[in-house]
């Protein structure tokens, strides 16, 4: 979703996009070592960055797991070049 269809105007935008990029940099450094965490560990991983109530939490770590599966079977060529591999 557009940050202006939020409803930010243009001097907030600045700020809320370093708190969003302050997000990203924080899941990117509590993920970085993801294949040598336990599965405990990777729920309580990604419960920090979703609302406690969220009750998908053991298929997120599912498809996560699955998507960094494909990622390290595949070149990044293969992706850059939308090629397919079966």
């Amino acid at each position: 979703m557009s940050i202006r269809e939020i409803g930010y105007g243009d001097q907030s935008i600045n700020k809320k996009m370093k708190d969003y990029i302050n997000l990203f940099h924080s899941m990117v450094s509590e993920i970085h070592f993801w294949d040598d965490l336990s599965k405990s560990d990777k729920l309580k991983k990604i419960s920090i960055f979703f609302l406690s109530d969220f009750q998908n939490n053991e298929e997120l770590l599912e498809y996560f797991d699955l998507f960094n599966s494909n990622l390290s079977k595949k070149t990044l060529n293969s992706y850059l070049k939308s090629v397919s591999n079966p």
